[in-house]
């Protein structure tokens, strides 16, 4: 049986299946509120052609829009990846009082691996937990930049044959 934080997290992997068949790094993001899930998102960054197109960033302005306030303070997040520098400033600005996160980024996590800004002062205890639905979580990722070796390695092929 799932626990509450896996049934989330969950459906954040749904979201970044989403991002996945889109050929976009495969990250998705849930805002649940007392009320459950408020907002979705993944990534659309290649897509919109945008560097902000993050999925948590998406979730944030959908979830600040469901509650009429940029105030996020009674809302957890659920998301694919630990979040990078912009999208953890977002999730402390708009003071989301948890965060559930599932593969961890070494390179650009931002809330534990990296650095981890959820212990600035100004983070106001928010909690933080990784590593939930982590095999999951890592698998979408690897399959996802193996398949872009391939098609790297295949072009390479192509051009060099030609």
């Amino acid at each position: 049986m799932m626990t509450r934080d896996e049934r989330y997290l969950a459906l954040a992997i749904e979201q970044a299946k989403k991002a996945a068949t889109l050929g976009e790094v495969p990250v998705g993001a849930v805002i649940v509120s007392r009320e459950g899930v408020i907002a979705a998102g993944y990534n659309k960054r290649e897509r919109d052609k945008n560097p902000l197109a993050h999925a948590e960033i998406e979730a944030i302005g959908k979830a600040a829009a469901a509650e009429g306030d940029w105030r996020l303070s009674d809302c957890e997040l659920f998301v694919t990846l630990e979040p990078c520098a912009m999208c953890a400033g977002a999730i402390v600005t708009c003071r989301i009082k948890r965060v559930v996160f599932g593969a961890f980024d070494p390179a650009a996590g931002c809330l534990g691996s990296a650095v981890d800004l959820s212990l600035l002062p100004f983070a106001r205890d928010m909690e933080v937990i990784g590593g939930v639905l982590l095999a999951p979580c890592e698998k979408l990722l690897s399959d996802f930049f193996d398949g872009q070796r391939r098609r790297e390695k295949r072009v390479e092929t192509t051009e060099s044959e030609a």
